[in-house]
């Protein structure tokens, strides 16, 4: 059973403000899990609750998503048993009551989530890949489990990269028939890709571009 949920602002990697939660259950272990954000941020994500607040971190606090745990979520999940992951989450998604949790945050709500995730897989003593597979009736198939094929970013897109490239990541997902050499194909892959990237250009300032310029022109004239 969760025994007492608390909630802080610290700072991630990059030094911006994000929630962390502290889980303990009724035999006093206690269980941590944070939310850092990424930099580029789509426009139907459920939304990141910021303070706001120009003085503290430009704007970046977390202090209403913490206060949101403290005071909201806790006293509704202290004495829930942490192993009902589908079940507490619905709670929490009910007590924010709106479609892209913008009430108590995202942060908020996850921070707990996966916190509440980590004491179930621990009562149950099971791994937490195992425990959340057990968890909402999900329609998988039944079987030995296999380390998930590997994928890799190798080019970036969106706001962090100043690439201007729309997309945010361009990713490879070797095929090789065990995970030692699809890992493997990665750095070769890397290898050779500012060669066929700079061939390309190459071939598109040198042939396509003076093409599509006669093009327009013609259009034009």
């Amino acid at each position: 059973m969760i025994k007492n949920i608390i909630a802080r602002e610290i700072l991630d990697s990059r030094g911006n403000p994000t929630v962390e939660v502290e889980l303990e259950i009724d035999d006093g272990d206690k269980f941590v899990a944070s939310v850092p954000s990424g930099a580029s941020t789509g426009k139907h994500e459920a939304v990141e609750l910021r303070d706001g607040d120009k003085e503290r971190y430009n704007g970046k606090g977390v202090l209403n998503a913490v206060k949101n745990v403290n005071e909201i979520i806790a006293p509704e999940l202290i004495g829930k048993n942490s192993e009902e992951q589908e079940k507490i989450d619905k709670m929490m998604i009910d007590l924010d009551g709106t479609e892209n949790k913008s009430k108590l945050g995202a942060n908020a709500i996850l921070a707990v989530s996966i916190a509440v995730s980590r004491a179930g897989a621990a009562s149950l003593n099971l791994p937490l890949f195992s425990h959340l597979r057990k968890t909402g009736n999900w329609k998988l198939e039944t079987g030995n489990f296999f380390i998930p094929r590997p994928c890799f970013n190798i080019i970036n897109g969106g706001a962090h990269a100043g690439s201007g490239l729309s997309i945010q990541e361009f990713m490879v997902i070797p095929c090789e028939v065990s995970f030692s050499k699809n890992l493997g194909s990665s750095p070769i892959t890397l290898i050779f890709l500012p060669a066929i990237l700079s061939l390309n250009s190459l071939l598109f300032n040198r042939i396509t571009k003076p093409v599509l310029g006669k093009i327009l022109f013609l259009k034009q004239s």
